[in-house]
């Protein structure tokens, strides 16, 4: 606790907020503080820049915070509320204070977190007819995703050979600690190959407008089953080639991601239940890919939680055994 910064072991104390809660609670990510506060949910982002992404200036956290509630409006409409400022009144932290605001916090109404798809995965309580359902409501959000010229070359492949050249630069000093250096060479190796030899699909299907703006973190701890609906959210908001993407590698990443939990049968029946919706049955071509890119990229998340000063460490063990997994996973879909 002690470790924390000021603000955030302030922001546990529910008089701080508008609407006083029992209690509250903190959970962090690698880029985020996020607190359960009642009804509702604050989520600061750490003041942290890794290349990619850049939370370093309250202005850029304000901005991006504003990108975030509007992106994810798209497939969670009713549970992303506002950008709240936090102040400091006479000494005291006051979110939504009226003073000059010193942090900002995307606020949100808390959503069961017993109805999360990895909550659900783990108790071996999702069905056939729920993936059926996420894949409905994915084929139509990615029909009517934005996509034109700009949206098309930034995620296009030269994207795609940036994105994962970058994964490989940033995971290349864990060797020896969360993954083997065989298994580095063997997926690098095996990426580069793969975008050689089929830049020609890679290009038609930039032609044909499957490069979109996208979700870009489709895995199942973003995905809830509420009484009203499913709500699918926390997409990234922080760098917009990570979004624009090929609809493909939106889906292949909760398909990789049922792979993990043991539920290569979901993943399949997800997969078939897109395709039918969307007739992109070209996607299949590319899934295996997609899959091994999504899967370093989670053991690569990991790896940054590694080097988190703010997170436990048994945490930190936890982060490291998933990471070692998804990399793992990563490897198993090279042919």
């Amino acid at each position: 606790m002690a470790e924390l910064p000021e603000l955030i072991q302030a922001l546990l104390d529910p008089r701080v907020y508008p609407e006083p809660p029992a209690s509250v609670e903190l959970v962090q990510t690698q880029i985020s503080y996020v607190f359960l506060a009642g009804e509702y949910v604050y989520k600061i982002k750490k003041p942290v820049d890794m290349g990619f992404l850049d939370y370093s200036t309250l202005d850029k956290r304000r901005s991006l915070c504003r990108k975030e509630v509007e992106l994810n409006r798209r497939l969670c409409a009713d549970t992303y509320l506002e950008v709240t400022p936090i102040t400091k009144e006479k000494n005291r932290f006051v979110v939504g204070g009226k003073g000059e605001a010193i942090e900002y916090a995307v606020k949100m109404r808390i959503l069961p977190q017993d109805r999360m798809m990895d909550a659900l995965l783990a108790q071996n309580k999702v069905s056939t007819a729920m993936v059926g359902q996420v894949a409905d409501i994915l084929a139509t959000f990615h029909q009517k995703a934005a996509t034109n010229d700009a949206i098309t070359r930034e995620g296009g492949i030269e994207a795609v050979i940036k994105n994962t050249s970058e994964n490989f630069d940033q995971t290349e000093k864990y060797f020896n600690i969360i993954i083997a250096p065989e298994t580095f060479t063997r997926i690098k190796n095996y990426t580069e190959n793969f975008l050689k030899t089929n830049r020609a699909l890679f290009l038609k299907r930039m032609a044909d407008g499957k490069v979109r703006d996208c979700h870009g973190d489709l895995h199942s701890n973003h995905i809830c089953f509420t009484p009203g609906g499913i709500c699918i959210y926390d997409c990234i908001e922080f760098i917009d080639r990570l979004r624009y993407t090929d609809i493909a590698a939106d889906i292949a990443f909760l398909a990789m991601d049922l792979d993990h939990y043991g539920r290569a049968d979901l993943s399949k029946i997800f997969i078939e239940a897109y395709v039918k919706k969307s007739g992109d049955k070209e996607l299949l071509k590319l899934l295996n890919f997609y899959k091994c890119y999504r899967a370093y990229v989670r053991g690569k998340v990991g790896c940054f939680g590694y080097d988190d000063p703010h997170i436990s460490a048994a945490q930190k063990e936890k982060i490291v055994e998933s990471a070692r997994s998804y990399f793992k996973l990563a490897a198993s879909y090279i042919e």
